[in-house]
């Protein structure tokens, strides 16, 4: 069966690090809080250990709470998530019905692993901060000594740029390994590389906040360089905001990337449709050609009937759906015999890969045998040229454009599917096409055809297919709209991709939450700062917006880190399945999550800067 278990573990994987970023970022908040706490217990004698163990396990105590509470809300989480799929998602899986049966071991293993990396990140918090001496910490709570000298030594320090170095070329490999590899491992190719892209990205970062760092320190007092040195202020709490964010927007582009928008337009040949109008089956063999006075005449069809249309006829040897409609894996596929010039003539289709050494200019014509001989390609002398869909072949089949696929003859002599070719999302899911001769040849015992695409002019559409749905009735004629099936097809996977999506959601919430959590404690740690500018003279209205400028800065970065990183994650699978990306959705969803960054920020700059300013002066 088809095991989604390892890809929403992998997209889970980003949101986690996110939610372990946030409880880090929030426990260097209460930590900075109470620092004098902390420098009072090491003035006393305490040992740094021993303040790093009292302190991780108050906050032990709050993780395994939250742990707990965690591991309920993700049976609730997962019970939501079967239901859906049994009720408004059920087209994702055929209609069959599912079952949520919790594993009590599972859920006691994942809350002992959650409260295990929440206090393990909780004690890595505070390790730098035990180190301190004690006198430091007893100063003033906005002391940035240690910051001036990273800046300091910016020149001397380039680990920064080794690291991504590093992890570009991790990346690369990683890469470069999913365009390769089948199925699963291809995905965990993508993870790798998108999540050394992140890291990499981060990294660069780093150093560009350095920079900024220093150029803040040698430019004139001006708006611009104000921004910068509140940017820079609190270089470790920036990046992990922009991590945050980077980790959200990461999920939402990699999964948008692969939503299947609504047929539109297909009466063009290289849309999913193939430029047919309509798709039919039928349960018993037409023997006649359906577009012939013959055949016309034999089925009592109208002589007028194929005015500015035509039919495409397929041979049908039944077997087991790979289409996305199926949850298991399709081991002996449905397989149709075709004329390849009938498809090749109209150009039918659009082909996303071709088998190495076939130019994509071949297309239909790969299947036939002389055709692949004569550009090159080796066939073995029990092997049969095949095309199919690029998502079936990949997911469905489990295999991969130049693969073979075993198959059986109705004489039970066994010869393989050859895969020449895959073209991108289209009708044809769910089903391997050969050439007709090479079909009659294996299997002489299917009569006639049984599936069949269809052109007509969209103002006959209705017409013929009323036509046919009665003049051959009798042997379970059935015709479908190519919008309606290619649809439907396009439902499942945009289904599967929105339960992906919902972990992108949850992360983007985390990253805003961030956002807003930082820009609140940036700004009550500057009220005194803040106050003085008042006192001069700037204006609030004014200050509101450098706050905005400062940290609109890390909204773009971190946005821009993730959005560049899943862009180059998915691009081998991108050409490989020949999607198209969906450049407009993407954007405008970008846009709607950096309009909710702005947001959280304005109203944690509105809070902030809410109640007596000069009082805050007084009191420094």
């Amino acid at each position: 069966s088809q095991d989604f278990g390892g890809l929403f573990l992998g997209f889970s994987f980003f949101l986690i690090v996110a939610a372990l970023l946030l409880m880090a970022v929030l426990f260097q908040f209460a930590l900075e809080q109470r620092r004098s706490e902390v420098g009072v217990l090491l003035a006393l004698g305490f040992r740094a250990g021993r303040v790093r163990r009292l302190f991780v396990g108050e906050g032990g105590v709050i993780a395994l709470g939250g742990a707990v509470l965690g591991g309920v809300l993700g049976l609730g989480f997962a019970r939501a998530m079967i239901h859906g799929l049994s009720s408004i998602w059920r087209e994702a899986v055929g209609g069959i019905p599912l079952g949520f049966h919790p594993q009590p071991a599972t859920v006691a293993g994942g809350v002992a692993a959650a409260w295990l990396v929440a206090t393990g990140t909780l004690w890595f918090a505070l390790r730098r901060l035990a180190r301190r001496p004690a006198r430091e910490l007893l100063q003033a709570a906005g002391s940035t000594g240690e910051e001036d000298e990273e800046v300091a030594a910016v020149g001397r320090r380039r680990g920064w740029l080794v690291l991504a170095v590093l992890c570009g070329l991790g990346a690369v490999g990683a890469l470069a390994s999913a365009w390769r590899a089948e199925q699963m491992a291809a995905a965990g190719g993508f993870f790798g590389g998108g999540a050394m892209l992140l890291i990499g990205g981060l990294a660069l970062a780093q150093g560009w906040l350095k920079r900024l760092a220093l150029a803040a320190k040698s430019q004139r007092p001006d708006w611009r360089s104000l921004a910068l040195r509140g940017l820079t202020r609190r270089r470790r709490r920036s990046l992990a905001t922009m991590a945050l964010l980077a980790a959200g927007s990461f999920l939402i582009v990699s999964v948008g990337v692969f939503r299947l928008p609504d047929p539109r337009d297909t009466g063009r040949r290289d849309t999913g449709t193939g430029g047919f109008a309509l798709v039919a089956e039928s349960t018993q063999p037409v023997l006649y050609d359906l577009a012939s006075a013959e055949g016309r005449d034999a089925y009592g069809l109208p002589d007028d009937l194929w005015q500015g249309g035509g039919v495409v006829a397929f041979r049908m040897r039944e077997g087991e759906e790979a289409s996305c409609l199926n949850l298991n894996r399709a081991q002996t596929p449905r397989v149709l015999g075709v004329n390849p010039e009938a498809l090749a003539s109209r150009g039918a289709f659009r082909f996303a890969r071709m088998a190495k050494g076939l130019p994509r200019s071949l297309g239909w014509r790969a299947l036939d045998r002389e055709a692949c001989l004569e550009a090159g390609f080796e066939l073995g002398p029990d092997e049969v040229p095949a095309i199919g869909d690029a998502a079936s072949i990949q997911y469905a089949l489990g295999s991969r454009v130049g693969g073979v696929i075993p198959y059986r003859d109705e004489r039970g002599r066994e010869f393989k599917l050859r895969l020449v070719g895959a073209v991108a999302n289209s009708i044809l899911q769910g089903n391997l096409v050969i050439a007709e001769e090479e079909f009659v040849r294996r299997f002489p015992g299917e009569a006639g055809y049984r599936w069949f695409l269809i052109d007509a002019p969209a103002d006959r559409r209705e017409r013929v297919a009323r036509e046919l749905s009665r003049a051959l009735a009798d042997l379970g004629f059935e015709v479908t709209d190519a919008r309606v099936r290619l649809a439907a097809f396009n439902a499942v996977q945009n289904t599967y991709l929105g339960t992906f999506q919902v972990l992108g959601a949850l992360g983007l919430l985390l990253g805003s939450f961030g956002l807003g959590a930082v820009v609140l404690r940036n700004v009550l740690e500057r009220r005194a700062e803040l106050a003085l500018m008042l006192a001069v003279g700037f204006p609030a209205e004014r200050l509101q917006t450098l706050l905005l400028r400062e940290h609109g800065w890390l909204l773009a970065g971190g946005l821009g880190i993730g959005v560049l990183s899943a862009l180059l994650a998915v691009l081998p699978t991108v050409w490989k399945l020949g999607v198209p990306v969906p450049v407009g959705t993407l954007a405008v969803t970008l846009l709607a999550v950096a309009a909710n960054g702005l947001l959280w920020a304005w109203a944690a700059t509105r809070a902030a800067m809410r109640g007596n300013l000069i009082e805050a002066l007084r009191n420094d």
